[in-house]
């Protein structure tokens, strides 16, 4: 199994950084062939804005803009894709969000038909979910954002690609001293995610 890690924490001691890594080391530990690349979206300087050039290969009258092509080309290595990422106003970060909106292009993720039907191209892919926020469980179920990011992100975006959401967790109360169990449930997703599946 080949996977890659993204995250989008502008704090490379940040605890979104920490579970990432714990993330990685427990898939790497199981073996059986596991590989884990970690993305660093701040660091490696990825431009999340949509720009001509996204519009022009959107509507099919330009290529793929480089940095896309090589997006595509680290994803199309990997058969499992874990997003690691603090919860900023009950969703991705922008940078997080810019990078789907680049990357998951028609006709490398998805492809509107003539006949108005989608064609999912990502079925191939496995992702995990996995959101690091400060706000306790009671407020995300009072208010609703559970459901709402899992329509949003689980469905919205993976589902419509095709993409299998096998996790999507919350790992919460992350200001109020919570972050050793959230480590300790990194390595467990990680096991998880590192078990080949029967």
């Amino acid at each position: 199994m080949h996977s890659l890690i993204v995250t989008t924490h502008p704090e490379t001691g940040s605890l979104t950084h920490a579970i990432a890594q714990r993330i990685g080391d427990a898939i790497r530990a199981i073996g059986a062939g596991n590989t884990v690349t970690h993305a660093d979206l701040v660091a490696e300087g990825f431009d999340p804005r949509f720009n001509r050039d996204d519009q022009a290969l959107f509507r099919g009258t330009g290529p793929v803009p480089p940095d896309v092509a090589a997006e595509h080309a680290r994803l199309d290595a990997i058969d499992t894709l874990v997003l690691v990422y603090p919860l900023y106003w009950w969703s991705f970060p922008a940078l997080l969000k810019g990078w789907i909106d680049r990357v998951f292009t028609q006709g490398w993720a998805y492809q509107d038909g003539a006949d108005g039907k989608v064609q999912k191209k990502l079925q191939r892919l496995r992702v995990h979910l996995v959101g690091v926020g400060g706000a306790g469980a009671d407020m995300i179920e009072r208010r609703g954002y559970g459901t709402a990011m899992k329509t949003q992100i689980d469905m919205g975006i993976f589902d419509y690609c095709g993409a299998r959401v096998l996790s999507s967790e919350l790992l919460l109360d992350a200001d109020s001293g919570a972050a050793q169990a959230h480590l300790q449930t990194a390595m467990e997703i990680g096991r998880k995610i590192g078990t080949p599946m029967s």
